[in-house]
């Protein structure tokens, strides 16, 4: 669909890019009403149909790095987060290296990150807004409203209460709080919508090591946070089905699992109003965790009736397809 000699571009998660320049890797959202996909190549916003044909929508300037993108349920809108490039500027990722000096700069230096929204039919800007002293790296709009943007904080030091934060276009609205006196510094990531709009979910550890998935509604309230087992802190991530079904590939383990990320696909029943999960293990992905391209990131198809995910169990990565019985 498109054609690219420039290497990978530098940018979430791709730290060892090139400035400016190459494929951003991450960067791919895909519309699946239309079949058109969004991705920037060097500094150039662009799209491209399902027969490749190619379209540049929009330039972004010289002295930002990007991260993943997201284009809204309607089609219209495409949100390109950046952030002032002095963020990452030597950086480079090293195993055991924390990545939180990133944060420790940008509070430093009081760098901004953007929200940058086009409309995907003639490349305008529809807005422009500065996040200041963050590093935003996941945009995700409602489903069904795509003046509701949900964004992060990444890596900053205190994700349990900096980590999920809401755009309705006049103002940004925090997700989650230190109200029940358990989120001061502990762990929180992977906030995304329900399919239905009515809610966001996210996950994460508390600081007694305890690890757990919450529920919260767009205006912050209605949290739940449901713990799960003590021995169940494997990393991993969730995904959403219907509303009240996750697909997941790590926390869940048996005797014997050794990684510190999971090794199982499980799909969950999830009743917030009751504080219970029904955890069915599926299968093993047996994925290594050793790069973003070999995380599985479990999702389910449109349908429902398989989850995809993504494995190096067989010695290189592969997609995989596991079919569901309902």
């Amino acid at each position: 669909m498109t054609t690219n000699t420039e290497g990978i571009l530098k940018s979430y998660v791709y730290f060892d890019g090139q400035p400016y320049r190459g494929f951003g890797k991450g960067s791919v959202s895909l519309d699946p009403r239309t079949g058109v996909v969004y991705y920037l190549q060097d500094r150039q916003v662009c799209s491209v149909t399902l027969d490749g044909r190619q379209k540049v929508l929009a330039e972004l300037p010289p002295d930002q790095v990007t991260a993943f993108t997201h284009v809204s349920a309607d089609g219209s809108w495409l949100c390109v987060p950046t952030t002032d490039a002095r963020a990452l500027e030597g950086y480079q990722q090293v195993a055991g290296k924390s990545n939180f000096e990133v944060d420790q700069r940008i509070q430093a230096e009081g760098l901004s990150s953007y929200l940058r929204i086009y409309d995907t039919a003639t490349g305008y800007l529809v807005a422009c807004e500065p996040v200041p002293k963050a590093w935003v790296t996941h945009v995700q709009f409602s489903p069904v409203n795509r003046h509701l943007l949900l964004y992060n904080n990444e890596y900053c030091a205190d994700s349990g209460v900096r980590r999920i934060w809401l755009w309705d276009g006049k103002s940004h609205r925090r997700l989650r709080t230190e109200g029940d006196g358990r989120s001061r510094l502990d762990w929180t990531c992977h906030e995304m919508w329900e399919r239905d709009g009515r809610a966001i979910i996210y996950h994460g550890t508390y600081t007694n090591g305890v690890s757990y998935v919450g529920h919260v509604l767009p205006d912050g309230s209605g949290r739940v946070e449901i713990p799960f087992p003590a021995g169940w802190k494997r990393y991993g991530h969730f995904t959403v089905g219907r509303p009240g079904e996750l697909v997941a590939d790590g926390y869940y383990e048996e005797p014997g699992d050794h990684l510190w990320g999971g090794a199982w696909i499980s799909r969950l029943e999830v009743d917030w109003a009751r504080h219970h999960i029904q955890w069915a293990p599926l299968g093993r992905h047996d994925s290594t965790w050793t790069s973003q391209d070999c995380h599985p990131h479990p999702v389910f198809d449109h349908a429902g009736g398989a989850i995809w995910f993504t494995s190096d169990q067989s010695g290189q990565r592969a997609i995989y397809r596991l079919p569901l019985e309902h």
